[in-house]
């Protein structure tokens, strides 16, 4: 009887065990995967805040082939959506397009990503706060450096809004697609996606940042 309880610890360790692997097991089978790159096709990055919000702008441009939500800028390998959220890991939600040069240039998507997010605050994006709704222009080569910095100059010179810019301009690093339900996700959830949008004040605030003009 005295060897009862370390038994029955043992027996829950390993239930526990088995539950974690499994879940963890179930959560990698959910991350979602880049699409295919076909020849000539490029990839940029952004982040703008709940990566919901941004695919929604640049899938609908002639010449972009896909997009992808995920986690980029931390430190943490394979991260979920529940550990970027924490704010814990270092990353910032992003989102990832795959686009063809030919039809449309990387300039262009400078433009839509300014006009989509609210470049006067650090660590925030609305009504979500922390790191990992951070701003930024990830540039993955000199040329896309040298476009996103001429690109943030001329928006410095031409905003409609007096508060500086504080957006970063970083290089790429590893980025992570996330979780399969977080993918197209106004696609697939039209309803909860619009209440989230407005409640959280997005198309209000770029109104009064950028004006009426399409963004």
């Amino acid at each position: 009887m005295t060897n009862c309880p370390s038994a029955i610890r043992r027996a829950l360790w390993q239930l526990v065990l088995v539950v974690t692997t499994l879940g963890a097991a179930n959560v990698l089978a959910q991350m979602a995967t880049l699409p295919a790159s076909p020849p000539g096709s490029r990839v940029a990055t952004f982040a703008g805040g709940c990566f919901w919000c941004m695919e929604q702008p640049f899938d609908k441009l002639d010449g972009v082939l896909a997009t992808t939500s995920g986690y980029t800028g931390g430190t943490k390998t394979n991260p979920t959506y529940e550990e970027v959220s924490s704010g814990g890991t270092g990353h910032t939600e992003a989102v990832q397009v795959l686009y063809d040069p030919k039809k449309i240039s990387y300039e262009k998507l400078l433009d839509v990503f300014w006009r989509n997010v609210d470049p006067t605050v650090k660590d925030r994006q609305f009504c979500d706060v922390g790191t990992q709704y951070r701003t930024g222009i990830f540039v993955h080569n000199d040329e896309q450096r040298r476009a996103a910095d001429t690109s943030k100059a001329a928006i410095e010179k031409s905003k409609p809004f007096k508060d500086a810019i504080v957006t970063p301009i970083v290089a790429a690093t590893e980025f992570w697609p996330a979780e399969e339900y977080h993918q197209n996700y106004y696609l697939k959830n039209p309803v909860r996606y619009g209440y989230y949008r407005t409640g959280c004040g997005r198309d209000a605030k770029l109104k009064q940042l950028w004006g009426s003009a399409p963004h």
